[in-house]
């Protein structure tokens, strides 16, 4: 695409804790739509282009690491601006060139329906291309976490596990987790909200710094 974006192509970015845009889309596995993937968790990523070095390294560390993210009930989908035959010569030079084998969706968005639904064109970055973002999906289809990146920087699949193993803890127990947070690690016990539960706080048995700091073991 060579013409630059136009102002009405640029929505306002998804919101937190609200559901996830739909989609229905054409993609490297057939057609696929958001709804499919109810009951499972999603992270979905944006590339700039399909054949450039960065995204390369990406894909690939999404690959390898596939199996990690299924033990998480997590599907991986991916996207560009780019056709679904773009789409999918790329995935077989991957193959072909790195040995590695693409094991999930490549979304084609030639009509950036998908990217402005999920604010991924900013002419600030780009005029051309989806910028670098990656959106974390619940299984009730609730958009939970969204990250943004420049084009010239690739992503840390390892913070986009730990985000997802962060969350789910934090569902399954009603916690929250510190800065850089690993499961095994202690948790955050939400501060009280009375007086009240202040002053037994202070006398519980949790790992106490003062009131409204406190840790626990899972």
């Amino acid at each position: 695409m060579s013409e630059e974006l136009k102002k009405e192509d640029v929505y306002g970015l998804p919101q937190l804790n609200q559901p996830a845009p739909q989609f229905t889309a054409v993609t490297t596995h057939g057609t696929k739509s958001l709804s499919d993937y109810k009951g499972k968790w999603v992270v979905l990523f944006s590339h700039p282009a399909d054949f450039t070095p960065v995204c390369t390294t990406e894909f690939i560390a999404f690959a390898k690491r596939h199996d990690e993210f299924k033990k998480l009930n997590t599907e991986i989908i991916g996207l560009s601006i780019d056709s679904i035959f773009s789409h999918i010569a790329w995935v077989r030079n991957i193959e072909q060139n790195f040995g590695v084998k693409i094991p999930f969706p490549i979304i084609e968005d030639l009509k950036m329906d998908v990217a402005r639904k999920y604010g991924m064109l900013q002419p600030g970055a780009s005029d051309t291309q989806a910028v670098r973002a990656v959106f974390f999906i619940d299984p009730d289809q609730i958009l939970r976490a969204m990250v943004y990146y420049p084009l010239s920087n690739g992503r840390s699949i390892d913070e986009f596990i730990r985000i997802l193993q962060a969350l789910q803890t934090s569902d399954k127990y009603g916690v929250a987790t510190p800065e850089n947070w690993k499961p095994g690690e202690k948790v955050i016990v939400p501060p009280p909200k009375t007086q009240k539960d202040a002053d037994e706080r202070v006398k519980s048995d949790y790992e106490i710094t003062d009131w409204y700091f406190s840790k626990k073991e899972l």
